[in-house]
């Protein structure tokens, strides 16, 4: 009769054992990835590395479209101890990621480029290959920055972050006073209107507030961007040559400055620049693309932003 009571005595141990439990997350392109446990080792894109770090998640490496020193979304954070994967858009040196042994992989899915970050069309990086070592998944870059943000807080929360942190929480309500104060400011002025661009020595391009984040937020807050007559393809950009920037009379000129300030040295250069007569005024202020990812440098924006719009005269583009 022992054996029947050993096995009846085992069984009611195996029953009172925790079950184990996996990780899930859904990310932004609807892709699920389930773990064994929450994943610890993470190798993310820089953008996401400017998400995740403020709230407490560190990768163990990044990759960059670009030199670390280059990358805005990355000023000001701390690197210390984390890999450089790539600093080349689309380039991921994959003995390097290998040997990260990564958990997961981290990347914002891009909805018109249907891709992950660095995982694009065109890129030099073999996604299959990537998969295998680990998968990729993140939240969406879709119509709004202060939204992602907030889908960086429940990712960082899913890996164990604590948002009660006293610095998470300076940083979001000094975030939420700079978009009050950027809410007053346009408000103030209900005539103005800007127009988004970037610089190339062929043409400047206007960029459509819907296909960018940040500008949709402007926009949802009440500031006029100027969208453009027709879009490209992929809804970013319509491409105007210099000799017919004068079609756009904005009273603000807000110029792409991830490549800090030549982009605009590049505009300058060019005789038609001042056709825009806002721009012959020096009413010209930086555009924040594409790269923020967190409340602290969100606020830092919104406040360069709103000491331009205060000092901009409303009636130059009429």
């Amino acid at each position: 009769m022992l054996k029947p009571l050993l096995t009846a005595t085992f069984a009611l141990l195996l029953s009172a054992l925790p079950a184990v439990a996996e990780w899930t997350y859904t990310d932004g392109g609807g892709k699920t990835v389930t773990l064994p446990d929450v994943p610890k080792r993470i190798v993310a894109h820089a953008n996401v590395a400017a998400g995740l770090i403020p709230l407490g998640i560190r990768p163990v490496g990044i990759y960059v479209d670009g030199p670390v020193k280059d990358d805005p979304s990355l000023r000001g954070l701390d690197l210390t101890g984390i890999e450089i994967l790539g600093e080349a858009w689309g380039e991921i040196d994959i003995e390097k990621l290998a040997a990260a042994k990564p958990d997961i992989i981290i990347a914002e899915y891009w909805p018109l480029e249907k891709a992950y970050s660095g995982l694009e069309p065109g890129g030099g990086a073999n996604g299959e290959l990537i998969e295998q070592i680990a998968p990729v998944a993140g939240p969406i870059q879709g119509n709004s920055t202060e939204g992602l943000i907030k889908d960086y807080e429940s990712l960082a929360t899913l890996l164990g972050a604590d948002l009660g942190d006293p610095a998470i929480a300076a940083d979001k309500a000094k975030f939420e006073t700079s978009k009050a104060a950027f809410q007053a400011a346009v408000k103030a002025k209900p005539g103005l209107n800007a127009l988004a661009v970037w610089a190339g020595t062929d043409a400047l391009y206007v960029a459509s507030a819907a296909g960018s984040a940040e500008l949709s937020d402007f926009v949802n807050w009440g500031l006029d961007v100027i969208s453009p007559e027709i879009a490209d393809d992929r809804g970013y950009w319509e491409t105007v040559s210099w000799e017919t920037i004068d079609k756009y009379q904005p009273d603000l000129v807000l110029v792409d400055d991830r490549a800090g300030p030549a982009t605009l040295a590049t505009a300058e250069a060019q005789p038609t620049w001042k056709t825009i007569r806002a721009v012959a005024k020096g009413q010209v202020g930086d555009w924040p693309a594409f790269w923020m990812r967190n409340y602290k440098v969100y606020a830092e924006q919104l406040d360069k932003l709103t000491a331009t719009i205060n000092v901009t005269d409303d009636t130059v583009g009429d």
